[in-house]
């Protein structure tokens, strides 16, 4: 073994490991990590092991996981008719909360919502219902994108370790 095929194995774990952050992490875009380190992965091997077929779903299951990331939050701030600055508010918040640690990525978008609606509205009961709904859609689709994130690492093991038969 080389110390390039050594040095390309770190790399592409460590691409999993930053897209599998990216679900918690709202600045590290976890889907193109994920599928990078795969590719990667698949890459150093020549394809042998995880083919074409493999990586064509594990770049749907990429794109499926961008779409939950981009709609989650969203979903749940227009759901309970927030503003565009409570949308603006939850993104703010969430950025902002990665400073303060796990508490603060908690909070940070229900927030940054509720400080935003309420700057739009002005009605404090609707800023409340508006920030609550943003963190339900944000935790609903964390889970989603965690869930998505394993699947999609478990393939990558199974196709390169286990030798799953190639899709087609």
């Amino acid at each position: 073994m080389d110390f390039l095929y050594i040095g390309g194995w770190l790399l592409a774990v460590l691409l999993m490991l930053a897209g599998f952050a990216g679900n918690l992490l709202p600045l590290l875009p976890s889907a193109p990590l994920l599928f990078a380190g795969c590719l990667l992965g698949a890459w150093l091997d020549d394809f042998k092991r995880l083919g074409w077929g493999w990586l064509g779903v594990l770049l749907v299951l990429a794109i499926i996981l961008q779409v939950v990331d981009f709609v989650s939050g969203a979903w749940g701030a227009k759901k309970a008719g927030a503003s565009r600055q409570a949308v603006i508010g939850a993104t703010v918040g969430a950025i902002v909360g990665i400073f303060a640690g796990i508490p603060g990525l908690i909070l940070g978008p229900f927030v940054g919502a509720a400080v935003g609606e309420w700057m739009a509205s002005g009605d404090t009961l609707k800023a409340g219902k508006v920030g609550a709904a943003t963190w339900l859609g944000l935790l609903i689709g964390t889970v989603a994108k965690v869930g998505l994130s394993l699947f999609m690492l478990g393939l990558f093991v199974l196709a390169y370790f286990m030798g799953a038969p190639s899709v087609p």
